[in-house]
């Protein structure tokens, strides 16, 4: 597929932060692309939503816990190329939220210090966040 007619994905991403300085990290399910490799929690955004928005929407569905968009800070983003789109994701930091996260679509969740994060199979896209992360944290 010829990258002119690759579609652009915008999906959004959030470093969740813990009082201990630790991020969490969920595995992708069995039956999803990507099954079993470990990601940021985030998603599509869908039209009309930003993607501070996007992310409100789904830490709630996948973690069940509720944050604001004021509490989302963009630190950076990923842009990769796999072989049926392009992906675009900007990555959020996110100290500030109600509720304890559960694995509601994930396989598995994991508090990881980011100098660990690397321990841990991620997508092609997600990998290069993390030095950012090691940095700011």
């Amino acid at each position: 597929m010829s990258d002119k007619t690759k579609k652009l994905l915008l999906v959004s991403a959030c470093a969740l932060v813990d009082a201990d300085g630790r991020v969490l990290i969920a595995q992708r399910p069995e039956g999803k692309q990507l099954a079993g490799l470990w990601e940021f929690p985030g998603g599509k955004v869908e039209a009309g939503e930003t993607p501070e928005e996007t992310l409100v929407r789904e830490l709630a569905e996948e973690l069940g816990i509720e944050t604001k968009v004021a509490c989302l800070a963009p630190l950076t983003f990923a842009s990769h190329s796999y072989d049926d789109f392009n992906l675009l994701m900007p990555l959020y930091v996110c100290r500030r939220y109600w509720g304890i996260p559960q694995a509601k679509e994930h396989a598995a969740l994991k508090w990881v210090r980011p100098n660990k994060l690397r321990d841990y199979p991620m997508p092609p896209a997600d990998a290069p966040l993390i030095p950012f992360l090691i940095d700011l944290l």
